[in-house]
């Protein structure tokens, strides 16, 4: 089986994610965006608690969003 195309890191959960909270990534991905000001787990946090993801997801966009961003 070739895994040239499979998603590796946080990134491999992005396909779950759209699946479950019925939104692209972008969405969550522009929403981390607008949160730098706060650190990595105020942002999880921030995503649990307002838009109701789970700890795994919320931890996964925002360290694929951060790191990318640095």
């Amino acid at each position: 089986m070739a895994s040239e195309g499979k998603l590796k890191g946080p990134a491999s959960y992005f396909p779950s994610i759209e699946v479950k909270y019925h939104k692209p990534m972008s969405h969550w991905l522009a929403l981390v965006d607008g949160k730098r000001q706060l650190k990595h787990m105020e942002i999880v946090n921030w995503l649990k608690t307002e838009h109701g993801l789970g700890h795994g997801h919320a931890n996964a966009i925002v360290a694929y969003q951060l790191a990318s961003n640095s």
